[in-house]
């Protein structure tokens, strides 16, 4: 995941406008990855939120049914 939100955004400043499809990109991306991987009976959710960095901060939390034996989750985090 880190490296393809290096790939992606390492060198683009934020624009609002393409904010939603650069998202759309990198989700679609991430999930490829994720089936190449072959990991048996898997649903996969990607979420990818883009926002300026203001210096302000932001932070965003999700909630859903999780099994603890079952279920597991992974995040990045890229700033530039």
């Amino acid at each position: 995941m880190q490296q393809i939100l290096q790939t992606h955004l390492q060198h683009k400043v934020y624009n609002a406008d393409e904010a939603q499809r650069m998202s759309k990109l990198i989700a679609e991306e991430v999930k490829a990855k994720l089936i190449e991987l072959d990991l048996g009976r898997y649903k996969y959710v990607v979420n990818v939120v883009l926002g300026e960095n203001l210096g302000e901060g932001a932070r965003m939390d999700a909630r859903c049914y999780w099994d603890q034996e079952s279920d597991g989750s992974a995040q990045a985090f890229f700033t530039n």
